[in-house]
């Protein structure tokens, strides 16, 4: 096994990269977008896998490829080989990630074509989160109903919070077994996840990769009643709340606008508004970091990771503010040094270890299909 070409699959787009599992570098990558549009030029996946097959020319060779898969569902527990029957529960499981599921299997399918006999792994964002014990993935619904429809807590941002947590680790170093950390996936999406001696133990995704933290378009936790509310006052049916929470929430509804550069911009201004929905989004990030170290039963390391948690030192220094009580502390000189590789941002001599840490998905799936295929 030399190299692992990782696909990434959306309904218009395909990104790739082609990997050497043994150095783990990047030795070709690219994004195919608007795939089906009109004028775009590519009509169909299979003609967007050819184009990326031509962009690593002859001197590459493809040992296997690695599928970024959203959901798994209960059913997948670790990266898996893709049959018949796997491509098969991927559709049955698209009844939970419509928007995703599907697209992820137009890029297994048009690889299967175009790379006939060559390895296919499907890796789960989901998969990470299987280990959460029941009191935690469990919502207190109708038992019946719920096990009928595959209503849980699944969690995503798995191939990240596994790979970052890994690598807190290393750096450190320190057994994995022996640590308690929590990961700060902040980017467009966001999430948090509990990590007990390698294994996800909490995560503020559930269902869907709706609920938890405030999101660049995403509203994360609401009152259930919310819904009921809007319905009935409002007019707004199914598609449009689904659009609303979504789509037209998070900082976009708070502010106008998606990106936290922007909405950081404005804050820093005067905006009040843009202010104000800054402090929703701390606040958020804060209730789940006290709620996680409960459940951790104390804390060893906390990591910021993804665009957001990687590049934006205000928010960094902000969201732990006040939290030397707990051991956490952050040195505003280490905080404020621009960089891509793993670092430390608090005091050597801090109880609670504070990481930025440069999370690669890609590498992720890279080292799980290889794992999977050297068996």
């Amino acid at each position: 096994m030399s190299t692992v070409f990782v696909l990434n699959s959306g309904s218009s787009s395909l990104k790739y990269q082609l990997i050497d599992v043994e150095t783990e570098r990047s030795l070709v990558g690219g994004m195919i977008e608007r795939i089906g549009e009109q004028g775009s030029g590519v009509a169909d996946h299979g003609e967007a896998m050819r184009h990326a097959l031509a962009d690593l020319g002859t001197a590459h060779t493809i040992d296997a490829v690695g599928h970024r898969v959203v959901h798994g569902g209960s059913v997948f527990h670790e990266a898996t080989l893709v049959t018949p029957e796997v491509d098969a529960q991927i559709d049955e499981l698209s009844a939970l990630a419509p928007l995703h599921n599907p697209a992820n299997l137009q890029g297994i399918r048009a690889a299967q074509e175009v790379l006939a006999g060559v390895p296919q792994v499907a890796v789960f964002d989901t998969a990470f989160h299987q280990t959460l014990p029941p009191a935690a993935y469990t919502y207190a619904i109708d038992r019946e109903l719920a096990a009928a429809h595959g209503v849980r807590r699944y969690g995503f941002h798995g191939t990240s919070h596994k790979y970052v947590s890994e690598q807190a680790a290393l750096f450190l170093g320190r057994p994995l077994a022996e640590l308690k950390t929590i990961v700060l996936h902040l980017g467009n999406g966001a999430s948090v996840c509990a990590v007990d001696g390698g294994r996800s133990v909490e995560t503020s995704m559930g269902l869907t990769p709706l609920e938890g933290l405030v999101m660049g378009t995403r509203s994360g936790d609401v009152d259930p009643a919310v819904l009921i509310h809007l319905h009935r006052q409002a007019g707004l049916d199914v598609d449009q709340l689904d659009v609303l929470l979504n789509r037209r929430s998070g900082l976009l509804g708070l502010t106008g606008s998606g990106d936290m550069r922007d909405v950081q911009e404005r804050a820093a201004q005067g905006d009040e508004v843009a202010d104000a929905a800054l402090a929703v989004y701390r606040h958020r990030i804060r209730r789940y970091l006290g709620a996680y170290i409960a459940h951790l039963g104390g804390l060893d390391a906390i990591v910021f990771t993804a665009g957001v948690g990687e590049n934006n030192v205000l928010l960094r220094r902000r969201v732990l503010a006040g939290l030397e009580f707990l051991g956490i502390h952050v040195d505003d000189d280490r905080n404020e040094l621009a960089s891509r590789v793993a670092r430390r941002i608090s005091p050597d001599d801090s109880p609670v270890a504070v990481l930025v840490i440069p999370t690669n998905e890609e590498l992720e799936i890279a080292r799980q299909t290889a794992a999977l295929i050297a068996q």
